[in-house]
């Protein structure tokens, strides 16, 4: 059974109970739900009114609320400096200012629950499919919001045109540092910093055995689940082993063969390069399947299955092909997960189980009821999407400002022992030794 919802005290100099006034006087139909003055049970721990089946952003909303340091950069407004309102690709810096204001009220220790309504109606004008009361998925819905945020902060002004690179032939290292740079001619933010790492995709075509590899960013990595029947749950590793074993593409997704001069159903192998210091893993419960018996309609089947993920200890060192650092292994612990209940992820219903950032104790979030629950609660059938931080230590870039520091320290290195070599040597006296051409003699 779900936990009780806690009971919230007042303090004796303050009203019980203040309804806070609508936004813009627009309360849409049906029974109007506003914020509501109180004391959260724990700092940041706050309930969300459903405003008409948005329980899959207030689910999302809990979990990367207590993604720690991009939190604090919004609190203590240093997002204010980075806005980038020119950006055609954000929304003028409207998210990210929703977004802050949500993240005070959240805060600010004043409110039991909140009606995120300003949030919601602002993300609603720049993305039209959220502006309904409809359910919608809330892996599209977090992949939006991150992506939202990332342009509203985006740091380069011009974004210039760039090439994807071909790394068939080259070094993975280099290939991976030349990608990354390109990458952020283009895109470098806070989230960049702590949400994108980068994968070697490596494609092969069946036919006549062309390759291609290239470096992508990520910002979630989305894992199969291949349930057996003589099994009651599926183990994380299952999931993990399954996305690094590759898998050949469908003729939806099929590749364009330049040998070929033709779309192939290529191999593709997808590896690992780097992990970022805030790791999120992408359930795919949901699948689409063509039914030959009912005129080939396309049927949503949803995978119920339990996925067994570890809590305070996922390791990665395994399925991480690039450098690692004993300063900040590729080591993670759980601090949230979006849970659905239903039969597809557009209809249902939402909730989170998140890990507080600053007590460090477990709460669940049913919209705008709260309880304390543990760790262990979230795994079940309807886990959806992990949200992991790093154990020890944080790397910038996923690790590839590391990565790129070092290979410039090589390379200045190099170039010192090169000159060394190349410099003529002296004696302990100060003296030169000089090699020239040996002179012919003239015979007498």
């Amino acid at each position: 059974p779900p936990p009780a919802t806690l009971n919230y005290t007042m303090e004796s100099k303050r009203a019980p109970v203040e309804v806070m006034k609508p936004f813009n006087n627009i309360h849409g139909s049906g029974f109007v739900r506003e914020s509501l003055r109180g004391i959260p049970p724990a700092a940041g721990t706050v309930g969300l009114h459903n405003l008409g089946n948005s329980c899959y952003m207030n689910s999302i909303l809990q979990c990367i609320n207590h993604i720690k340091p991009i939190t604090q950069y919004f609190l203590k407004g240093e997002y204010l400096k980075e806005v980038n309102k020119n950006n055609p690709l954000g929304t003028g810096g409207r998210v990210a200012t929703a977004y802050a204001s949500f993240l005070n009220d959240i805060w600010a220790g004043e409110y039991s629950i909140l009606a995120p309504r300003l949030l919601k109606q602002t993300v609603s004008c720049f993305a039209p499919q959220f502006n309904n009361n409809y359910q919608h998925d809330s892996q599209e819905f977090c992949q939006y919001l991150m992506d939202g945020l990332h342009e509203d902060l985006n740091r380069v002004k011009e974004k210039p045109y760039v090439e994807h690179m071909e790394a068939f032939g080259m070094k993975d290292s280099k290939a991976a540092m030349e990608s990354w740079r390109k990458h952020l001619l283009r895109h470098d933010s806070i989230f960049v910093d702590y949400t994108q790492g980068m994968h070697r995709s490596h494609l092969t075509c069946p036919s006549c055995g062309k390759e291609s590899i290239k470096f992508d960013v990520y910002s979630s990595i989305s894992l199969p689940l291949v349930p057996a029947k003589e099994r009651l749950s599926i183990p994380l590793k299952d999931c993990l082993d399954q996305f690094a074993a590759g898998e050949q593409l469908d003729e939806h997704n099929a590749w364009y063969c330049s040998n070929c001069k033709k779309h192939v159903c290529a191999l593709k192998l997808i590896t690992l390069w780097n992990t970022p210091d805030i790791l999120v893993l992408h359930l795919k419960r949901f699948t689409f399947e063509k039914c030959p018996d009912i005129d080939g309609r396309i049927l949503r089947r949803k995978i119920e299955e339990r996925v067994d993920f570890p809590i305070d200890r996922l390791d990665l060192s395994s399925y991480v092909l690039g450098p690692k650092y004993p300063d900040a292994p590729p080591v993670y612990k759980l601090f949230g997960v979006s849970e659905h209940t239903g039969s597809t992820a557009n209809s249902g219903h939402y909730t989170a189980t998140v890990r507080n950032s600053e007590d460090g104790n477990w709460y669940r979030y049913n919209d705008s009821h709260v309880g304390s629950t543990s760790g262990d609660a979230a795994v079940t059938g309807g886990a959806y999407l992990l949200f992991y931080q790093r154990v020890k230590g944080s790397l910038r870039w996923a690790g590839m400002e590391k990565q790129m520091m070092e290979d410039r320290s090589n390379q200045q290195c190099n170039g010192r022992n090169n000159n060394a070599m190349a410099a003529v040597e002296e004696d302990d006296d100060g003296f030169r030794e000089v090699t020239g051409k040996k002179k012919n003699r003239r015979r007498p």
